[in-house]
């Protein structure tokens, strides 16, 4: 089969940082699906591993984590999925990716693909959506439906993959007071037009924009990115027994900022439950079939913003390229190989 993968950590502008190879066909264990990979998008993730996890020595390693394909074979032990079934899911960090043109994955994270979508607008959703959903309701308590004592979240870098489906999540399900942060004319727009109530400019102290807007302090903080820059902001902001959650790789933090106001600090890595096979971890594949049918119903819309061209390391790399930029808004995707 066709597929792209590194065998050395490269800067993404050297033509060896990606390579199209051909491998073997997987064959799926007990409890795997065998996809055909009709799509894939790129995430900040794929960019860290490819510059800083190298593959073993003399080997290669295939990149990759959200796709959407169609299931050809089943292993023995299946039992929510079927030949013939369009699919799609994030993957695993400790699994071979999905830059492939038939991918291996454990059927328990694995969710319908949303009928109304196609592949590539498909794609762009499950990483992003099961990160943002844990965040919410698992780490930050966010409780679904509309009560009174909601109060405000707020979601940093509105704009990005996470921010983008934060932002509705949180809108269309709870009773929050969505706050975004963006820093350009485009993100904030976009961040508006996805449901955030404000939107403030991060590039200025959070506290003082908050406070300009009337805004005392959020019960509840989404830290996407960048949260050694924000960290001290975000302590000044949080409500007296608020929560912070954290899905970025910060640089130290002072969390005694935390102590006086009793708030906590939570993290979120959406490749736990797969990376420790959880005993929970079908709850990543039963999340993604709710997405899906809030996808089909029209409450969620896909965070598809470009679909870069076909599935192979010259396009893969100019992907990897604008999502290093940090000046994406919403997700990039290839599709077909």
């Amino acid at each position: 089969m066709k597929a792209v993968a590194y065998r050395r950590c490269l800067p993404v502008t050297d033509p060896e940082s990606l390579l199209d190879v051909e491998l073997p066909d997987p064959v799926p264990g007990e409890r795997d699906l065998l996809v055909r990979v009709h799509a894939v998008s790129v995430n900040p993730v794929d960019t860290k591993v490819r510059r800083g996890v190298a593959p073993p020595e003399g080997g290669l390693r295939v990149l990759g984590f959200d796709a959407a394909g169609v299931v050809e074979a089943v292993g023995p032990r299946v039992t929510r999925f079927r030949p013939g079934d369009a699919v799609f899911y994030a993957g695993s960090r400790i699994r071979p990716g999905t830059n492939s043109e038939l991918h291996c994955v454990d059927e328990r994270i694995v969710g319908r693909k949303p009928a109304s979508l196609d592949f590539a607008q498909a794609a762009a959703m499950p990483l992003t959506a099961i990160t943002a959903w844990e965040a919410l309701f698992d780490r930050l308590q966010l409780r679904l439906g509309s009560p009174h004592d909601a109060g405000a979240l707020l979601i940093t870098a509105g704009a990005g993959g996470v921010g983008s489906i934060a932002i509705q999540l949180a809108r269309r399900l709870t009773g929050a007071r969505v706050i975004a942060t963006a820093s350009r004319p485009e993100s904030r727009a976009q961040a508006l037009a996805l449901g955030a109530h404000l939107v403030v400019d991060h590039a200025q102290p959070l506290s003082e924009a908050l406070r300009e807007a009337g805004v005392k302090w959020v019960e509840r903080i989404f830290s996407v990115s960048h949260t050694h820059v924000h960290f001290p902001e975000l302590a000044k902001l949080v409500a007296p027994q608020g929560r912070i959650c954290v899905i970025d790789d910060p640089e130290p933090i002072d969390v005694r900022l935390l102590k006086a106001r009793c708030a906590s600090l939570h993290w979120e890595a959406m490749f736990t439950r797969s990376g420790f096979e959880t005993p929970d971890m079908i709850e990543q594949g039963r999340l993604l079939d709710e997405v899906a049918a809030l996808v089909d119903a029209g409450t969620l819309r896909s965070t598809h913003a470009q679909t870069f061209g076909r599935i192979d390391a010259a396009t893969l790399r100019a992907a990897h390229a604008q999502v290093e930029s940090g000046r994406t808004i919403g997700k990039v995707v290839l599709a077909g190989f």
